[in-house]
């Protein structure tokens, strides 16, 4: 059984509930260890058509002091409660985001890559429907280039949904996994990762979006076992039914490929924790 969560969102970006309605309803469902990885500050160019920049810069001080709150009141209580942030990895934005990520001290940072430039590859179903499939293609390709970028700066500790591009288009991107060339991008994206002492995230979020599947696939997921990459688990949660949610289907899931445990970063350790 899984009892922990590192990526639960808050009503200090885009979602519903408040820190302790997440937090509370993660210990409904047996959590000894809950992370909150809201997420980060962004500049301007990199835009959702329904943004929530303005909301979150205005409110995320308050996101920090509630987590920290949370985490002193729960600790006798032998509860641990961690303060993460989920940051959008952007390619041409190095300075910034070591910047964001230096404001505060973390206990872990989640790698999300959502952007391809300044354009949001999970926001637009027909920006995805417009393009032809090589061109679907090459924009599997540059994600995965990214990714392998993104872990070669060594700032992060997990790589979040790591197949998150295949949202609208799932049966392009098994077919364009089919391809040799494919798995050898992914492989060394993923290897990247793994050296920079990261994690890669198995996500039950998939399942409640359009592709209507785990993150990662299964053959990214038998991959990243191949490479020995070691595993984090996440609703990446957004209201208070979804944390922990689907995590049983996970606990199999990743049990098929021979994984036992996942892990914890906490300001630079590393907790190992079975499931």
């Amino acid at each position: 059984m899984i009892h922990v969560d590192l990526h639960t969102h808050t009503n200090h970006s885009h979602a519903r509930d408040s820190v302790r309605q997440m937090f509370e309803a993660g210990q409904a469902k047996g959590f000894t260890i809950h992370g909150f990885s809201e997420h980060s500050p962004r500049p301007l160019g990199y835009d959702y058509p329904h943004e929530y920049r303005e909301h979150l810069d205005a409110t995320f001080e308050d996101y920090i002091r509630e987590v920290e709150e949370l985490k002193k009141e729960q600790a006798p209580k032998g509860v641990t409660v961690l303060l993460g942030m989920e940051v959008d990895w952007l390619e041409d934005e190095i300075p910034y985001i070591r910047k964001v990520t230096a404001a505060h001290e973390y206990d872990y940072l989640i790698a999300g890559i959502h952007f391809l430039g300044t354009w949001p590859t999970d926001a637009v179903p027909a920006d995805w429907e417009a393009f032809p499939q090589e061109e679907r293609y090459s924009r599997y390709e540059r994600y995965y280039r990214t990714m392998k970028r993104m872990a070669e700066t060594r700032i992060f500790n997990i790589v979040a949904h790591p197949d998150l591009i295949k949202i609208f288009t799932v049966d392009d991107f098994h077919a364009w996994l089919e391809r040799p060339e494919s798995m050898a991008l992914v492989a060394e994206a993923l290897t990247a990762v793994r050296d920079a002492g990261m994690a890669m995230e198995i996500s039950s979020a998939g399942l409640r979006r359009p592709c209507r599947e785990i993150y990662p696939g299964p053959k990214i997921l038998h991959l990243a076992r191949e490479l020995g990459l070691p595993i984090t688990f996440a609703s990446d949660s957004h209201a208070t039914e979804q944390v922990g949610w689907g995590f049983e289907e996970l606990a199999r899931y990743a049990a098929s490929e021979g994984w036992k445990e996942s892990v914890v970063f906490c300001r630079g350790t590393v907790q190992r924790v079975p499931f």
